[in-house]
């Protein structure tokens, strides 16, 4: 996976890190003292693009990408994330696995932690 650099941060949120890769974008925001708070894995990239997010506060939200393309008779729409039901997490958890060695560390580290929380993977 590789880094985004001068990501846009936008005032008054958590600092932003991207990466990506040709399956993965991963953003995670990190506290001022550098903590993570939370992160978005869009996956699947390639055919039906999903999204799992986790934060503290809120948990885990599991979302589709809608990306705007299916609209006859209409110019492309801005992509947007609408529900979506369930998240198959051994296998999202094992392909991220693969591609972890290629982010920071303590990232990957941070993001596996918080991905074998999910109860789609059993604890």
């Amino acid at each position: 996976m590789k880094e985004h650099r001068n990501v846009r941060q936008i005032p008054g949120e958590s600092k932003r890190r991207w990466f990506h890769s040709e399956n993965f974008d991963l953003i995670v925001w990190l506290s001022d003292d550098q903590d993570f708070v939370g992160f978005e894995l869009c996956y699947d990239k390639l055919h039906h693009e999903h999204s799992i997010s986790w934060n503290p506060s809120r948990g885990f939200a599991h979302m589709a990408v809608d990306d705007g393309e299916h609209r006859p008779g209409k110019y492309k729409a801005s992509p947007v994330l609408v529900a979506d039901g369930a998240f198959d997490g051994k296998r999202v958890y094992s392909a991220f696995l693969k591609v972890s060695p290629a982010l920071p560390r303590e990232i990957a580290v941070f993001v596996l932690q918080a991905l074998r929380q999910h109860p789609s993977l059993g604890r």
